[in-house]
């Protein structure tokens, strides 16, 4: 069994399972130097298991995968337990680099924050693939508590799972209001992962959710800042870019194979996202790779999603930028209309947008669908929007 978290060069094993007691066990054993690191990767992987997992397989190179060694597999630094594998916007696979410091940071200070006490039980129905999942996982050690692990999301099976505390994102909530259900069973609900669609947030309180809203990444072990504000010793700060920049024992020990490891500006990490800070709590205005350029114009795509999903006849809205010889782009809104049979048009929502938006951001091409793809982590995959698949 492998004891040494100070080797430069520790085993880095692929998991390719679902949630379960022996993944658990894995991380747990990489959290405490018992054993190698841990790559999880999800087995449903869309929109191809099979090739997904051997993409990033190739990219990422673990030792061992499922339990055989691999030729062209390299070690990890001693200090890393766990890489996350992660696509950002582009689609290519990276490994983001964890150790065991790093976590435990971070799930101690959700447990502070939340006041969280020993014993009580975590659910984990998110992918342990995904930092979101596997941070339920780290809280659970942490609490010195056996989780709940389940293996897809069930909404009964949630409801009555018997835990404390739950992590979840907004299209997993919103499956739990729409059963009007008594939310008042957990004590606490983590929602992060994605935007919050207008009105969720008060309908689940009405039904008793104690609802804790977060905003981190795999380069922050997740969730590092808690309705609006950081967690304990990290800190955050916009840059003249209008890039929000975390500090703190949360970071990342950097990509894997990448030169240099990570972009840290001064021992800040440079994240991807524009935000403000507003009476000491951040409020994140969107992805910069998700800035469409328009005619000259910026337009955040996040900011025109807020306003399309506010409109009563869209159950689910994205916006995206689509190439055009004359605008360079042209503001696309995605819709998945309320009422199939009678979707919302492009003069009504041109209509709806002209006292919300600046005229530049007012969506000029419309498409329908019947529901947005999802990434495993519940966030719209824009890629695939992008795309046309």
């Amino acid at each position: 069994m492998w004891r040494n978290p100070s080797h430069p060069d520790r085993p880095l094993h692929a998991i390719v399972q679902p949630p379960g007691p022996a993944l658990f066990t894995a991380i747990r054993d990489a959290l405490a130097g018992d054993g190698p690191a841990v790559l999880p990767l999800s087995p449903g992987s869309a929109p191809s298991p099979a090739e997904a997992t051997e993409a990033t397989l190739a990219a990422l190179r673990p030792t061992h995968a499922g339990g055989v060694a691999r030729a062209d597999g390299v070690g990890v630094p001693g200090d890393v337990a766990v890489v996350i594998a992660t696509s950002g916007s582009t689609g290519a696979p990276k490994g983001v680099m964890l150790s065991a410091t790093a976590l435990r940071a971070s799930a101690a200070a959700s447990l502070r924050r939340v006041e969280a006490s020993k014993g009580e039980r975590w659910l984990c129905c998110l992918p342990v693939s995904h930092v979101s999942g596997l941070q339920v996982l780290v809280r659970a050690l942490l609490s010195e508590s056996e989780p709940v692990i389940h293996s897809r999301f069930d909404p009964h099976a949630v409801l009555t799972s018997g835990a404390d505390h739950v992590s979840l994102v907004p299209t997993q909530l919103h499956r739990l209001v729409e059963l009007e259900a008594d939310l008042s069973v957990f004590k606490t609900i983590l929602l992060g992962g994605a935007a919050v669609r207008p009105g969720l947030l008060e309908r689940a309180r009405d039904l008793g959710a104690r609802i804790v809203t977060t905003y981190g990444m795999s380069e922050t072990c997740g969730g590092c800042v808690y309705d609006g504000q950081p967690l304990y010793n990290v800190d955050l700060k916009i840059g003249d870019d209008g890039l929000i920049r975390i500090s703190g024992p949360v970071l990342f020990s950097g990509y894997r194979f990448a030169d240099p490891p990570a972009p840290l500006d001064g021992g800040w990490f440079v994240t991807s996202d524009l935000g403000e800070l507003a009476g000491g709590r951040l409020r994140v205005l969107g992805r910069a790779d998700d800035v469409i350029n328009t005619g000259g114009e910026k337009v955040v795509a996040a900011t025109v999603t807020a306003v399309l999903s506010a409109h009563p006849e869209v159950a689910d809205a994205a916006v995206i930028g689509t190439p055009d010889a004359e605008w360079g782009e042209l503001v696309t809104a995605v819709i998945v209309p309320a009422n199939p049979d009678t979707p919302i048009t492009l003069p009504q929502l041109r209509a709806y947008c002209r006292d919300r938006l600046p005229p530049h951001a007012t969506p000029r091409d419309l498409r329908i669908l019947p529901r947005l793809p999802l990434l495993p982590n519940g966030k719209t995959d824009l890629v695939r929007l992008r795309a046309g698949t």
